[in-house]
C-alpha cells in the first residue's frame, strides 16, 4: 500500500488485458505514461503525429522493458482528417479501449492555425481531443469501466472561454489562449462525465493537471524568450518544477487507481499544486459552470463534425 499522499507507480495495479491509448507518447509526460502502463502489462498504443519519432520512443522504451507491446499510430491532433483515420484503423484492429490518455498539446505559441483552420491551442488541446474521443466513443462505450484521462494544466485557472472568440481573431494573447484550451479540457472531462452518467454507461471522465514538470514542451517554449525574461523563467523553472515522473502521477493515478471516480480532477499536492503526489482536488471555479460547458460542447460538435450521438439516444 502507498504511504499516505505519497502514491508512486509502485502502487499501480497490474494492467493485463488492458488496452490504453496515450496520445503524444513519444515524449515528456506521454512517454512516460506508456513506460509506466507497458511496464504494469498492458498492450499500449503511442499515437504521435511523427512515425519516426514514436518508433524511436518504442524503440527506446523496449530497451528498458523488453516485454512490453507497444504499438505506433501516426495522429495529427491538428488536422481532423488524420483523427478520422486514426480512429477508423484503431477500431479495425482494436475491439476494446480500456484508457483513453488524451495527453498531448502545444503550449503558448505565436498565432497560427490547424488544417482545419481553428487557432492551434484551442484546435489542438481541445477540439483534437474532442473529435478523438468522440469517434472512440463506441469503443469506449462497449468496454467495461474504460476510462478518459483528459491532461489539463494548471494553467486552466487563468482560462476563460471566449464564445465570441475562441479562434483569437479579434484579440490573441498566447497564454490566455492556452488558458482557454486547457480550461476547456476540463470543461470537456466533466460534461463528458455528466453524459455517460445520464445513459448509465460505466466508462469514466477525469480530468488532472501535471502541475510544473520538467517537459521538452516547456524548455522549447523558454528558447522563444528574450534573455532577461529567460534567465528569469530559468531561475523559477529550477526552483519550482518536478521531474516529469513525477509529473506524470496524476494522469497514472488517474488511469488505473481503483479509488477514483468519474469527475475527479488531480493535480499534485505540494505548494500551489506545482509538484508533489497525485492528490483529489477542486479546478476553477469557472470548470464547474455547466452553461458554459454545453455550450463549450454545442460549439465543438459543429466545429468538428463529431456528433457523441451514442450519449443522447
Amino acid at each position: 500500500m502507498a504511504e499516505a499522499n505519497k502514491w508512486t507507480t509502485a502502487d499501480m495495479s497490474d494492467q493485463s488485458g488492458k488496452v490504453a491509448l496515450v496520445t503524444g507518447g513519444n515524449g515528456g509526460l506521454g512517454y512516460e505514461t506508456v513506460k509506466e502502463l507497458a511496464r504494469k502489462h498492458a498492450r499500449v498504443v503511442l499515437a504521435c503525429r511523427s512515425i519516426d519519432k514514436g518508433n524511436a520512443a518504442r524503440e527506446q522504451l523496449l530497451e528498458q522493458i523488453p516485454t512490453a507491446t507497444i504499438e505506433v499510430m501516426q495522429l495529427d491532433l491538428a488536422d481532423l482528417a488524420s483523427i478520422r483515420r486514426f480512429a477508423e484503423s484503431f477500431k479495425a484492429n482494436h475491439d476494446l479501449l480500456h484508457i483513453l490518455v488524451n495527453n498531448a498539446g502545444v503550449m503558448a505559441t505565436p498565432r497560427r492555425t490547424t488544417a482545419d483552420g481553428f487557432e492551434l491551442q484551442f484546435g489542438t488541446n481541445h477540439l483534437g481531443h474532442f473529435a478523438l474521443t468522440g469517434l472512440l466513443l463506441d469503443v469506449l462505450l462497449k468496454t467495461p469501466d474504460s476510462r478518459v484521462v483528459s491532461v489539463s494544466s494548471i494553467a486552466e485557472q487563468m482560462g476563460s472561454i471566449k464564445l465570441d472568440d475562441l479562434m483569437g481573431e479579434k484579440s490573441y494573447e498566447r497564454w490566455l489562449a492556452y488558458g482557454q484550451s486547457k480550461l476547456a479540457n476540463v470543461l470537456f472531462a466533466y460534461e463528458l462525465q455528466r453524459k455517460v452518467s445520464a445513459v448509465g454507461a460505466s466508462t469514466i471522465s477525469l480530468a488532472v493537471h501535471p502541475g510544473v514538470a520538467a517537459t521538452n514542451l516547456r524548455t522549447k517554449l523558454m528558447t522563444r524568450e528574450t534573455p532577461l525574461l529567460h534567465r528569469i523563467q530559468s531561475y523559477f523553472w529550477e526552483t519550482l518544477r518536478q521531474s516529469v515522473e513525477m509529473g506524470a502521477l496524476p494522469q497514472l493515478y488517474a488511469a488505473t487507481a481503483s479509488d477514483v471516480r468519474g469527475g475527479e480532477f488531480y493535480a499534485p499536492n505540494g505548494f500551489l499544486q506545482r509538484a508533489g503526489y497525485p492528490k483529489k482536488v477542486r479546478s476553477s471555479r469557472r470548470s464547474y459552470d455547466e452553461t458554459i460547458a454545453k455550450q463549450l460542447w454545442a460549439v465543438s460538435e459543429e466545429l468538428t463534425g463529431v456528433e457523441y450521438t451514442a450519449l443522447t439516444q
